[in-house]
């Protein structure tokens, strides 16, 4: 067999160079996470309510899953490095518009070209690292992926930090527009590299082990006439719905609830996404070890005791609040984890694809209700605080289901 180059390397050394590259491509595509210090000035500068200020968010999030799923169904007829530049250019192209859409002041400007170009650029690119990962790592593919995907989990460490420094200095139109030129830019340069080894390829000395993750695959139609199937999709739904939520409102609430200053509530959600980068190996090392089940109740207990402190604390509760938001952020990024994870556990490797695509629609109607709810309680109550009521209801209810329905499922005959 040939031996594969990559970067004029052996491959078996020259392939995590594709891990670093893919990291910093997930650290571009991650920017929505630090949406938080985005909001309190789209509401200023838009001059409309909490909800419709979490509108653009929602939409970003809820297109991005819907574009996986595209994405996933035409990266094999365009192959990873083709999908990932359309990808890129098209979450530059929505960023920098968004400065457009602050000058005219509409909203609705403002959904279409961060929400649903950005969110979708997002949604095409996402899949084309997992698939170079895939492919070059058949070895250690849980820990490639995991470690790209810290990027997409830590990206507001950064692009938070550095939001928080322009937008008082520049506006928020110029923010918009100096991330959608800097996106546009790395993006397509990080993807010109992107190649698949040859088909079949394996690393050197490594053979594969005998059987797959499930003994059975599942069809797309097959899974969802399975419990199981529901159990994840419900459970995922609870664990992004949280998390998505307080990511999006992490800064307001610890100004607005917590009292604390701005460039301090800017500096904690750089450290709340760490905690979202470390959950995604965390509990993926979890779920192979007690089961997607018991990982997935461990996430929602998380969550149900971080919207507890939530509802204990008030002005000058500092501790409970970064306890509270490590909390969340830790759990999703555990979700985006466990889901992949168990969808394969569950449901086999040879439609995988097709069936992670289904099962990742939980994210985009997390994403939607999480905004709904924090948007509603602001509005209508005044506070942030009330919307850990329903998270801490939906977590308890979603423990109850993972019991009761995460478990591998049986084939009908």
């Amino acid at each position: 067999m040939t031996q594969e180059k990559v970067f004029g390397m052996p491959a078996e050394s020259g392939r995590w160079v594709y891990v670093v590259i893919c990291l910093v491509m997930y650290l571009c595509l991650g920017s929505v996470y630090s949406y938080s210090i985005f909001l309190p000035e789209v509401k200023k500068v838009f001059n409309v309510s909490a909800s419709q200020a979490n509108l653009p968010f929602m939409i970003f999030l809820a297109s991005f899953s819907v574009l996986m799923f595209f994405g996933g169904q035409v990266m094999g007829k365009l192959g990873t490095k083709k999908l990932a530049l359309i990808g890129g250019i098209i979450v530059g192209l929505g960023w920098a518009l968004s400065a457009l859409a602050c000058s005219s002041a509409s909203i609705g400007f403002l959904i279409t070209t961060y929400g649903i170009i950005a969110g979708g650029g997002v949604g095409l690119t996402y899949g084309c690292p997992i698939a170079i990962a895939g492919r070059w790592f058949p070895d250690k593919k849980g820990l490639a992926v995991g470690l790209m995907l810290a990027g997409f989990g830590g990206s507001a460490l950064i692009t938070g930090k550095i939001a928080n420094a322009l937008i008082p200095s520049v506006g928020l139109a110029t923010t918009f527009l100096y991330f959608g030129i800097a996106f546009a830019i790395i993006l397509v340069l990080l993807a010109l590299p992107f190649k698949l080894p040859a088909e079949g390829w394996k690393p050197a000395g490594w053979t594969p082990a005998a059987g797959g993750a499930a003994s059975v695959d599942f069809s797309t139609g097959e899974m969802l006439g399975t419990g199981s199937f529901w159990g994840l999709f419900l459970c995922y739904t609870i664990g992004c719905l949280a998390g998505l939520m307080a990511i999006g409102i992490s800064k307001p609430v610890g100004s607005e609830v917590i009292k604390i200053g701005g460039d301090t509530a800017a500096t904690l959600v750089g450290i709340f996404a760490i905690f979202n980068a470390v959950g995604r190996p965390l509990f993926g090392s979890l779920t192979d070890m007690i089961t997607p089940k018991w990982a997935g109740v461990l996430n929602l207990l998380i969550i149900l005791l971080s919207s507890a402190l939530m509802l204990l604390a008030g002005e000058g509760s500092v501790a409970l609040y970064v306890i509270a938001f490590c909390g969340f952020w830790l759990t999703l990024g555990g979700w985006l984890a466990i889901a992949p994870t168990a969808t394969a556990t569950y449901f086999g490797m040879k439609n995988y694809a097709r069936n992670y695509g289904v099962v990742f629609f939980a994210y985009g109607i997390g994403a939607i209700l999480g905004g709904i709810i924090s948007g509603s309680a602001k509005d209508t109550f005044g506070s942030y605080a009330v919307a850990f009521k329903p998270t801490l209801a939906m977590a308890i209810v979603g423990i109850i289901i993972a019991i009761a329905l995460l478990k591998p499922p049986k084939k009908k005959a």
